[in-house]
């Protein structure tokens, strides 16, 4: 895909729990395998989930896995501390408060332990983030918990701390719903990346019931709508049509994203053009 719409193309796999280890285990396989013949890995990344493990079992595993991962190219996500809510089946909705918030000393055990093997890792710590969308003033989000650690590892390291003082890059689990301020300023102390799982649900839904109320009386049976009790509804009831309002809506969403996170041409690349290489729009497809 990379190739033949000139976009890079990152392939990520998320929150792998220890009891889920031998699938990474496999992908990791199958990547080297890859990385033999064609000088590079299949993914572009790899989450290891271990914030249920103790901090100390936490580090060390994902010691063991950056060394095999490093050596094909690919980043090591971990996670420190408790991201609350509710994904996947993982319900942290009743922990407790104070393990929605790392410690600058924790983080920079994890700099210290990881760091010498490379610097192909990123950290999602905790500073109040949530899974999922909650009311105003439910969520409490403590962005400079992450400056603080920055500002921690960078006088540990002295001289030898890099130039922009941000010796950590940083994961933000949960930005789904969170205030624009909060998330820049989030990316201002070194965040890289930010999980959106559950405002691009809703964004393909929305499209789902927009596209329902716009044609609400073509979509109550086969035959027969406003225009005729004779008039077919084919055009209407077929899946791809909805779908496509989803997907429309969904990019609408990834765009506004793009912008909050300030990811937009930063790239080298120019402005997408329209494509060449396609047949045209198809014959018949309704507006979303």
């Amino acid at each position: 895909m990379a190739e033949q719409y000139g976009v890079p193309v990152i392939l990520h796999t998320d929150h792998c729990a220890k009891k889920l280890l031998p699938w990474i285990d496999g992908l990791l396989a199958a990547s080297e395998r890859y990385y033999e013949q064609h000088g590079e890995p299949l993914f572009s990344s790899h989450m290891i989930d271990l914030s249920e493990e103790p901090i100390e079992e936490n580090i060390e595993i994902c010691q063991s896995y950056l060394e095999r991962m490093s050596k094909i190219g690919i980043l090591l996500e971990m996670e420190l501390g408790i991201t609350g809510g509710e994904e996947d089946g993982v319900d942290n909705s009743d922990r407790p408060i104070e393990d929605l918030y790392s410690k600058p000393e924790e983080i920079n055990q994890v700099y210290e332990a990881l760091t010498p093997i490379s610097d192909m890792y990123s950290v999602a710590a905790a500073f109040g983030n949530v899974h999922g969308v909650y009311s105003p003033g439910n969520v409490k989000l403590e962005p400079k918990i992450l400056s603080r650690a920055q500002d921690y590892i960078t006088e540990k390291l002295g001289d030898a701390a890099p130039e922009d003082k941000k010796p950590v890059m940083f994961v933000f689990h949960g930005g789904s719903g969170s205030d624009v301020a909060d998330i820049q300023e989030a990316i201002g102390y070194g965040v890289i990346k930010m999980n959106i799982d559950t405002d691009t649900q809703w964004s393909y839904w929305e499209g789902i019931k927009n596209f329902e109320a716009k044609y609400h009386d073509y979509l109550q049976g086969q035959i027969g709508n406003p225009e005729g009790e004779d008039k077919p509804n084919k055009k209407y009831y077929d899946p791809r049509e909805c779908m496509r309002a989803a997907e429309v809506n969904t990019v609408a969403r990834l765009e506004q994203s793009y912008s909050d996170l300030k990811c937009q041409n930063i790239l080298g690349l120019k402005p997408a053009e329209d494509p060449s290489n396609v047949l045209g729009p198809r014959r018949g497809g309704l507006p979303v």
